[in-house]
């Protein structure tokens, strides 16, 4: 079992223990413990599906005799009426169920399907859409995960994932730009593995001091389209450049265009739309 697979396993765990609470109370008093219901995980939006393999595991941990039939894999595109998945088994079971299955499956589709457009939108441009730490509490792997399935790439995963230098590291080290370079070779010595070494800058000048510096990866912080092309230029290929900051869905494609390798985008988790998918259950 993978490192993934582990927080994923902990995320669900979490999750049961803090719907069921005391029991369901409803279900234990009107439905029979012998009831038998069948169901079908249904789309009302169109987008990008993510999460079977999570509500699979939820199902599974309330009653492992659940059966679950998947119909649509993750990253398979769906549209309104399409069925995702089919279930039966228990009918306590499948109403225990329901309510976190359904949360993580529409909070992951729906990012899949903001970074799907996001990608779509800078598509035949050499530069790859990319998340960041803004992730819901609790969640990242999960969010992480969904981003991939809508076709966009992960930054740091956690803090101990790559270096970031930013304004306030060297302010909090009471160093100027012009010492950068002893930052950078710094962080190369003291770095407990190899790791790549990314500089932050917020003007062209910045991003000059960086390249020079060294830095791997230089990100241009909320930046106009034309400044953003003046320190592209600065940097002259030294350097991978990621670009962040108020990236919308109509200026993405703009940004693209100034020669960047990476976009950052923090919408496509912190502020993401769920999608309408509900759980229909009948009797069997």
């Amino acid at each position: 079992m993978d490192y993934f697979d582990i927080q994923v396993e902990k995320i669900v765990e979490r999750a049961l223990e803090e719907d069921l609470g005391w029991g369901d109370v409803t279900t234990d008093n009107l439905i029979p413990e012998d009831a038998r219901a069948e169901g079908t995980v249904v789309t009302r939006d169109e987008g990008k599906v993510c999460g079977v393999g999570v509500i699979e595991m939820v199902f599974s941990r309330v009653d492992p005799e659940t059966q679950v039939q998947v119909v649509k894999e993750d990253g398979e595109d769906m549209h309104p009426g399409d069925v995702i998945a089919r279930v039966q088994g228990s009918a306590g079971s499948l109403l225990r169920a329901e309510r976190v299955a359904l949360n993580f499956m529409q909070r992951m589709s729906g990012i899949a399907t903001v970074t799907a457009r996001y990608v779509d939108a800078v598509r035949g441009l050499p530069v790859r859409i990319a998340d960041t730490r803004k992730t819901a509490p609790g969640l990242r792997v999960l969010d992480k995960y969904a981003v991939r399935m809508g076709g966009g790439l992960n930054h740091r995963l956690h803090l101990g994932d790559g270096v970031l230098i930013k304004d306030n590291h060297l302010a909090l080290m009471g160093l100027g730009g012009g010492r950068l370079k002893e930052v950078v070779s710094r962080m190369r010595r003291h770095s407990p593995r190899i790791l790549s070494v990314e500089v932050e800058a917020k003007s062209v000048e910045e991003a000059r001091a960086a390249a020079e510096a060294g830095a791997d990866i230089i990100l241009l912080d909320n930046m106009d389209a034309g400044t953003m092309k003046a320190a592209v230029d600065a940097i002259a290929g030294r350097a991978l450049i990621e670009a962040s900051g108020g990236m919308s869905l109509e200026r993405v494609r703009s940004v693209a265009e100034t020669g960047v390798d990476f976009i950052s985008v923090g919408a496509l988790t912190h502020s993401v739309r769920a999608m309408d998918i509900a759980l229909d259950i009948r009797p069997a």
